[in-house]
């Protein structure tokens, strides 16, 4: 696949909307459709019938192709003691939100299903999170055309998704918010830059983490990245379907507020320094996905009530220079069309 791919899948610019997982609705897809670079479906929380729908909204809004991320399943012990203490140690959050102290149902992945779905569906383009598909995973959706592409944080990680057949790959930098993309050991939380200086593939290469305007798209661009990837950003954007309270947050930050934490989810990801996390920090922690089920209800409840200090306020490092607009105002921006 050759370096100007991007033009073939309808893109004016070589920019890619993050995979926000929760916050890509279908009319904020469109958008960045239409304003000329890859939307993408988060879908890695849906069922597969919730992704078909998504997929069909997208494509009434669209007639260009775009890109749904799946996340790859993990399946960690479910030792009923680690689970409990987990599950107590968010009680005080439940008794706040007027929540029962009932064990919410821990879901089950439907990766399998999600697979058929895109295949059913003709989806242009998959993206793969926290791990990397088997092989008969990569030869259907091959065969029923998609283009795959995988996450990387390491250039270990990298060598590997371009093994097993992927055909561009995100590398993701320690700057990127929301979850880490680590599947191989313990996560070292490489920059960007150095995942760019590092990493050594034939494949087209995407570059993500702390992307923000014309000047940081455009030193990727020249580090050796194809095309990059975008979320926090595009996440402020009026037609995002984050909630406002995230919105705001992100939009009112300080340099340095982010974190790394395990507290929401069970895994690493990059957010805003909140309430929630710093009361957590010591606290018992189920394995991903658990850990993310326990907190789903506290999450919700929290962004009917208005608490932001409970939310998961994913933002990357760069979160900090986020500006209001359109979707696309910011995609000009991103381009140097505009200041």
């Amino acid at each position: 696949m050759n370096a100007n791919w991007w033009k073939e899948l309808e893109m004016d610019y070589p920019i890619i909307q993050a995979p926000m997982a929760g916050s890509t609705t279908p009319e904020f897809i469109a958008a960045c459709l239409d304003a000329g670079i890859l939307g993408s479906l988060g879908a890695g929380y849906m069922t597969a019938e919730e992704t078909r729908a998504a997929i069909r909204e997208i494509r009434i809004r669209s007639d260009k192709p775009f890109n749904v991320n799946l996340f790859v399943p993990e399946h960690p012990e479910r030792n009923e003691t680690v689970i409990g203490e987990a599950h107590r140690a968010l009680a005080p959050y439940r008794e706040e939100l007027g929540l029962s102290g009932e064990p919410p149902a821990l879901s089950e992945s439907e990766f399998s299903r999600q697979v058929d779905v895109m295949i059913d569906e003709g989806v242009e383009v998959v993206s793969f999170t926290f791990g990397l598909p088997d092989e008969d995973t990569v030869r259907r959706l091959k065969d029923a055309g998609a283009l795959l592409i995988g996450t990387a944080t390491t250039p270990e990680e990298a060598m590997e998704a371009e093994g097993s057949g992927m055909d561009a790959i995100v590398l993701q930098g320690k700057e990127a918010g929301g979850h880490r993309g680590a599947f191989i050991g313990e996560d070292r939380f490489l920059t960007l830059r150095e995942l760019l200086d590092k990493a050594r593939l034939t494949v087209p290469v995407i570059a993500a983490g702390g992307i923000h305007d014309a000047e940081t798209v455009r030193a990727a661009l020249d580090a050796g990245a194809s095309a990059v990837q975008v979320g926090t950003a595009l996440l402020v954007a009026e037609e995002s379907g984050a909630n406002a309270l995230h919105k705001e947050a992100i939009l009112n930050s300080l340099e340095g507020e982010t974190v790394i934490t395990k507290a929401f989810s069970g895994k690493n990801a990059r957010g805003l320094n909140n309430r929630f996390i710093k009361e957590m920090a010591d606290a018992a922690i189920a394995p991903y996905p658990i850990q993310n089920d326990l907190t789903k209800p506290i999450r919700s409840a929290a962004g009917k009530q208005g608490k932001s200090g409970l939310l998961s306020l994913w933002s990357g490092e760069n979160g900090f220079k986020a500006r209001r607009g359109k979707i696309s105002e910011i995609v000009r921006r991103l381009n140097g069309e505009e200041e």
